[in-house]
C-alpha cells in the first residue's frame, strides 16, 4: 500500500488532471492514519453503558474517520506554515506505524474489556465474551473504510465538477466552487430531501404497524375504558399502543387484593391518531370520553403524555392505579406513528402540541368543577413524553399552581424546564442530582428508593419529581459534548457511572450518541429503564396513608409478575 500525505489544496494535483486523482484514490494519508488510530483507541475508554463488540466497533470506526480528518488538516496546516509540499512517507515511517497499530489496538481492546467488565458488574449485566470483545476490531476497520470511501467519493465528485468548471473559469475558483456545490448538495440531501423521504417512509411503515393488535389484547367490555361499548372513541382508531393501554392494567379485584380494602376499577381513556384529525380535536374527544366514563369523579386524575408511537410504560401506569387504590383515571393521546427518535428529529412540535393540547383541555374542564369536587390533578411524561408534558407549563410556579404533582421520567437533555431547573440549581448541588430552590416544589432523584434530596427539607403542596439515572444517555446527550466538558463529568460521578469515565473532545460525544440506541437494553434501575422506580415515585407524590417499604416491595413483585 502506498502511503502519502494529503492536503485539501494540493498544488501538485491539477484540477484538469482527473486520472491522477484516480491513481491517488487508495493512497491514505499517514498523518491522517495516526489521528484515526488515536481517536479509535480512545473510543475504548468507558462511557455510560456497556457496549457490545459491534457497537464498540461502530464507535471506534467513527472516531477513526474523525481522527483521520483531523490528522489530514493538521498536516495541511503544518505544510502551509513550513512552506513545504506534500511528499511520500518513508518506508520506515510506515513500518513504525504498523507496529504501533498492533500494540495500541491490542492495548485498547484489553483495557476496554476491563472497563466493560467493571461497568457490567456495576449494573448487574451479563459478562462479555472474548469473542464479542474482539469483534470490535474488524467492525471498526470496516466502518472506517466505508466512511473513508464515502468521503473520497464526495471529494472526487467535487474535483470532477471543478475540472469541468475550469474550462470556463480559473482553476482555484473552479475547485472551490466544485467543493461548495458538493457540500451544498450533501447538506440539502441530509437535512431536506433524504430526511423528509426517510421520515415519510418510516411514517408509512409504522402506520401499518399501528393498525396491528398484539396477541392477547382484546377490546374491553367495560364502559370505563376507551374503545368499550359506550365509549365515544372507536376501538379501531386507538392504534396499537392505545389498544394495549386500555386493555391492560389492574382490575378492582387486583387492587383490592393489594390494598386489603374495597377498590374501584380504574378509568383509562385514550385517543389515537386516527381518532380525530388534529391534536386539539383528539384532546377534546379524550376529555369528552373521560367525562362520560366518570373520570372527573375520581379522587385522582392523571394526564399522561405518550412517546412517539403512543407508548406508555405499563408499569408506571399500573403503579399509579395501585397506589391510588383504584380511585383514579388516566387520560392520554397519541400524536405520531413513529418512534421517539424519528419524531424528535423531524417534528418535535408534535409532542409539544399534543402535551399542551391534552393538559389544557383537561384543565379547562377540571377548573370548571366546584372546588370541592375536583380530583387531584397529576401529570406524567417519560422520555419524549416528558418533553411534551412540559410544554403545558411555563415554570415551577405554573406547575405548583395548576397540578397536585408531576412525574417526569428520563427527560431528554433538550427539555426546556428540565434544563432550567438543572442549570439554576442551588450552589453546591451536583448536576446529576440537582437541588432547585431548596426542593420546595421540584426535586430530582437518581435512585428514588433512597429519596429525593434535600433530605429533611419540607416538601408541602404540589410536588414535581424528576427521575434521571446518572447512566442514562437520553438525559445526558448534548451537542455540547463535542467540545465542552459537562458538569456531570467534572463532578464526582453518579452511582452507576465508572469513576474512570472522563470527557474527551469529540470522542465522548460519539460514545454517548451510540449509547442511546441501547439505552433500554440494560438491567432495571440503569440507563433508560425506570419501571421499578415508579412505585416509590408515585408513593412520594400521592402520599397514600399507611405506606411502608414492605408495601412497595410487594407492589414491585406484583408488577414484575405481570
Amino acid at each position: 500500500m502506498v502511503v502519502t500525505t494529503e492536503r485539501a489544496d494540493e498544488q501538485t494535483d491539477r484540477v484538469d488532471d482527473p486520472p491522477r486523482a484516480v491513481r491517488r484514490w487508495f493512497a491514505p494519508s499517514l498523518p491522517g492514519l495516526w489521528g484515526g488510530l488515536a481517536l479509535a483507541c480512545l473510543s475504548f475508554t468507558p462511557s455510560l453503558l456497556p457496549r457490545s463488540g459491534v457497537l464498540q466497533g461502530a464507535v471506534a470506526g467513527i472516531g477513526a474517520i474523525l481522527g483521520y480528518g483531523l490528522g489530514v488538516l493538521a498536516a495541511l496546516a503544518w505544510r502551509a506554515f513550513a512552506g513545504r509540499d506534500p511528499r511520500r512517507a518513508r518506508r520506515g515511517s510506515v513500518v513504525v506505524f504498523a507496529v504501533v497499530v498492533v500494540v495500541l489496538v491490542a492495548a485498547a481492546v484489553v483495557a476496554g474489556r476491563h472497563w466493560q467488565g467493571r461497568l457490567r458488574e456495576l449494573m448487574g449485566a451479563p459478562a462479555q465474551s472474548w469473542g464479542d470483545s474482539l469483534l470490535a476490531v474488524p467492525v471498526a476497520a470496516l466502518a472506517f473504510l466505508v466512511l473513508l470511501a464515502l468521503c473520497r467519493l464526495l471529494f472526487g465528485l467535487g474535483r470532477g465538477i471543478g475540472w469541468l468548471l475550469s474550462r470556463w473559469m480559473g482553476r482555484r475558483g473552479a475547485r472551490a466552487l466544485g467543493g461548495l456545490l458538493v457540500g451544498g448538495l450533501v447538506v440539502h440531501l441530509v437535512s431536506g430531501v433524504a430526511l423528509d423521504g426517510m421520515f415519510a417512509a418510516a411514517d408509512r411503515a409504522f402506520a401499518a404497524a399501528n393498525d396491528a393488535t398484539p396477541e392477547g389484547v382484546t377490546r374491553p367490555a367495560s364502559d370505563l375504558r376507551s374503545g368499550g361499548p359506550e365509549s365515544l372513541i372507536d376501538w379501531d382508531s386507538l392504534g396499537r399502543e392505545g389498544r394495549v393501554f386500555v386493555a391492560g392494567g389492574p382490575s378492582a379485584a387486583d387492587i383490592a387484593a393489594f390494598t386489603g380494602t374495597r377498590a374501584a376499577d380504574p378509568v383509562r381513556v385514550y385517543a389515537g391518531v386516527d381518532s380525530a384529525a388534529t391534536a386539539d380535536a383528539r384532546a377534546a374527544l379524550a376529555v369528552a370520553d373521560l367525562e362520560r366514563a366518570g373520570g372527573f369523579d375520581r379522587a385522582r386524575l392523571l394526564v399522561a403524555t405518550t412517546t412517539g408511537q403512543g407508548w406508555l410504560d405499563a408499569g408506571a401506569m399500573s403503579s399509579f392505579e395501585y397506589v391510588a387504590g383504584g380511585d383514579s383515571a388516566i387520560v392520554a393521546l397519541q400524536y405520531s406513528f413513529v418512534p421517539s427518535g424519528f419524531s424528535y428529529l423531524v417534528d418535535a412540535s408534535r409532542a409539544q402540541a399534543a402535551g399542551r393540547a391534552l393538559f389544557d383541555a383537561v384543565y379547562g374542564r377540571w377548573a370548571s368543577l366546584p372546588v370541592d369536587r375536583r380530583p387531584q390533578l397529576y401529570v406524567f411524561g417519560e422520555s419524549l413524553g416528558s418533553f411534551g408534558a412540559e410544554a403545558a407549563f411555563s415554570g415551577e410556579s405554573d406547575l405548583r399552581n395548576r397540578t397536585s404533582g408531576a412525574l417526569f421520567v428520563g427527560p431528554p437533555n433538550f427539555n426546556a424546564l428540565h434544563t432550567e431547573f438543572r442549570d439554576d440549581r442551588d450552589p453546591g448541588s451536583r448536576e446529576v442530582e440537582p437541588v432547585y430552590r431548596d426542593g420546595r416544589t421540584v426535586r430530582f432523584s437518581t435512585d428514588v428508593a433512597v429519596g429525593a434530596p434535600p433530605a429533611g427539607a419540607p416538601w408541602d403542596g404540589s410536588r414535581t419529581l424528576i427521575l434521571q439515572h446518572p447512566s442514562d444517555p437520553i438525559t445526558w446527550w448534548s451537542p455540547q459534548l463535542l467540545f465542552s466538558r459537562p458538569d456531570w463529568l467534572a463532578e464526582p460521578r453518579g452511582r452507576d457511572v465508572l469513576p474512570s469515565m472522563t470527557w474527551l473532545p469529540i470522542v465522548t460525544f460519539w460514545q454517548v450518541t451510540l449509547d442511546m440506541p441501547a439505552a433500554a437494553e440494560v438491567p432495571e434501575g440503569h440507563g433508560h429503564r425506570y419501571t421499578r422506580e415508579s412505585v416509590d415515585a408515585w408513593a412520594l407524590l400521592l402520599r397514600p396513608p399507611d405506606w411502608t417499604p414492605q408495601k412497595a416491595d410487594q407492589l414491585r413483585a406484583i408488577l414484575a409478575g405481570t
